[in-house]
């Protein structure tokens, strides 16, 4: 079953996620020191601080601010949205353009494809889930 994040994000995918619910610090550890790597981190963060169990129970803020507006709304993610596509998505989705680009350069193939999988492909899994909300 597809897990999305508000952004259209696939948890399936997100080692960050999985790591969280096999309970495997030394891959959180990993994932400290590549998020660094690749400018998501100012710092190598300790594991405990990137436990992830999906969006519901996110105690940050989101960087692109749609978690909020999902929480607020009810919805599961913003493909559930009556104003989909809206400006924060559509943000959302520049940003994650630039860096589907900038990352190919920094990454290993087999990580590149991961994130590919995890965090480039949200407009294609949240258009999926419009499509059938407005059916």
């Amino acid at each position: 079953m597809i897990k999305l994040a508000c952004c259209g994000d696939d948890c399936n995918f997100c080692h960050r996620y999985n790591a969280t619910l096999n309970q495997n610090e030394h891959k959180l550890r990993e994932i400290a020191i590549l998020w660094k790597k690749i400018g998501w981190r100012e710092n190598i963060d300790p594991p405990e601080t990137l436990v992830c169990y999906g969006c519901e129970t996110f105690n940050g803020t989101c960087e692109y601010n749609v978690r909020e507006c999902c929480l607020d709304k009810n919805n599961e993610n913003c493909g559930k949205c009556e104003n989909y596509p809206c400006d924060k998505i559509e943000n959302a989705f520049e940003i994650t353009r630039n860096n589907a680009e900038k990352y190919k350069y920094i990454l290993s193939k087999e990580d590149y494809e991961i994130f590919v999988k995890a965090f480039f492909s949200k407009k294609d899994n949240l258009d999926k889930v419009n499509c059938e909300f407005i059916r």
